[in-house]
């Protein structure tokens, strides 16, 4: 045994006590999806962390989901504190996008946190960001 080393459940203890003040500050995003379509379709969320990846649609995380009665719940677990924004939109023939038209505009249902709306673009991250410092619940309206 050696008498420098502390034995190897100290140190698990040590280490536990150290990062649960981490775990402490994780919270869980609950994200309630309405007015989707009343027919079969897949809801995409996506989830971004700053305007940067927000702007490049690079999302620290996703999700995908069926809709029942054009509606849907996710959850986004262990966020750390800070802003975030979520673009959704149901892909109503299942080829896993957000369907255009010839002028760019969406065919398919889509929508943003706080309910955002963008001048024939996206709405700034600004626009759509919530702020996480704990356990919250939203809801994206799809039009």
């Amino acid at each position: 045994m050696n008498f420098l080393q502390p034995p190897a459940s100290l140190r698990a203890l040590c280490a536990a006590a150290l990062l649960s003040p981490l775990a402490a500050l994780a919270a869980d995003l609950n994200v309630n999806v309405a007015d989707g379509p009343a027919g079969e379709a897949t809801l995409y969320l996506a989830l971004y962390n700053d305007a940067a990846s927000y702007a490049d649609s690079k999302a620290v995380a996703s999700q995908t989901a069926p809709m029942q009665g054009g509606k849907a719940r996710l959850v986004f677990t262990g966020l750390a504190p800070g802003r975030y924004a979520l673009r959704a939109f149901a892909d109503e023939n299942g080829n896993g996008k957000l369907d255009t038209n010839l002028m760019g505009m969406p065919t398919e249902r889509y929508g943003f946190s706080n309910d955002a709306k963008g001048n024939r673009a996206a709405p700034a991250f600004e626009a759509a960001a919530i702020s996480i410092d704990a356990d919250q619940q939203t809801v994206i309206h799809l039009r």
